[in-house]
């Protein structure tokens, strides 16, 4: 299948700020920066691989990919101590890596976080926020965000210095970071920065269903990129599944993971019951499911055996 440049950078986004912002910066620059920057609060678990899925389309689009390891970040977010986050830097990008983001530059938030123009800015946009504003940004993202501490509101002002000391371009992340994002693009020219466009990716659904958040925290609710075959099937086999798309955690790994990956995806059962299909696209998948073509059953056996296929390289490592 045929994609140009533009349709692989938006494929499978959310939202775009703004996508003439993003046509005219493809017009004045072949190869621009875009980064994602991640908590490294536990095990990489499946939800996490909707966005660096997208940094892979970045990557086979030609731009240039930044992937932040936030160490810092995820100290400052009260995600564990020190050397727990050392542990998991090398587990993180051994994990995407070998996921296929493997023409990234990876980078340390401590490797710039401490330095003086850096902590200028950081200051500088800390006269610029209220706490109303920080504190909201954080909304989404922000560990018991009831009982927030002054660390969680020097995050947001740290991540909006990040776009600016890491040269970035284009914005990227799940829908939870939004708010900073739009922050960024109100706050950057007071520190002589550009607007960055903004591209967010959507957030998996819980394998319990939407009324759950999907969390490296609870087993349950998500599949780790390590995980062992037999526990894949498992937690596939045991996940909500309605006969509807929407809310449907099966279905947004279809559309997310695996369709990004493949050209064809076959769904093996039995003769009785249809014989073997294949699906070239998502589209042709999800007109066969809601017209009750497809079993959910069958569905589940398939996008287990996907997602074992898929993780292989990295439980080799």
């Amino acid at each position: 299948m045929s994609i140009n440049k533009l349709e692989l950078i938006k494929r499978n986004v959310s939202e775009i700020v703004t996508e003439r912002e993003l046509q005219i910066l493809l017009r004045e620059n072949k190869n621009p920066t875009t980064y994602c920057g991640y908590e490294v609060s536990g095990p990489v678990h499946i939800g996490t691989l909707v966005v660096v899925n997208k940094q892979i389309d970045f990557q086979n689009a030609g731009l240039r990919v930044k992937v932040l390891l936030a160490d810092l970040h995820t100290y400052l977010n009260r995600k564990g101590d020190e050397k727990f986050i050392d542990e998991m830097i090398e587990r993180w990008k051994n994990s995407l890596i070998r996921f296929g983001l493997n023409k990234a530059d990876y980078i340390m938030g401590t490797d710039f976080e401490f330095e003086n123009e850096y902590i200028h800015d950081v200051l500088t946009l800390s006269l610029k926020t209220s706490l109303m504003r920080a504190r909201r940004s954080m909304q989404e993202i922000a560990r018991d965000i009831e009982n927030a501490k002054v660390s969680q509101m020097i995050y947001p002002l740290m991540q909006i210095a990040d776009i600016k000391a890491l040269d970035v371009d284009i914005a990227h992340g799940g829908m939870e970071q939004r708010r900073i994002h739009m922050l960024s693009r109100e706050l950057l020219p007071e520190i002589g920065y550009k607007k960055p466009v903004c591209i967010h990716t959507p957030l998996l659904c819980s394998l319990q269903g939407p009324k759950t958040k999907m969390s490296s925290s609870k087993p349950e609710t998500m599949i780790r990129v390590d995980e062992a075959p037999e526990e894949i099937k498992r937690r596939i086999n045991n996940a909500y599944c309605p006969p509807e798309i929407r809310g449907n955690p099966i279905i947004e790994i279809c559309k997310y993971l695996i369709f990004p990956r493949c050209d064809k995806f076959e769904i093996r059962r039995p003769d009785r019951y249809g014989g073997d299909i294949e699906f070239h696209t998502y589209k042709e998948l999800e007109d066969a499911y809601i017209s009750n073509k497809l079993h959910p059953v069958d569905l589940k056996n398939a996008v287990s055996e996907k997602l074992i296929e898929m993780l292989e390289p990295i439980r080799e490592a």
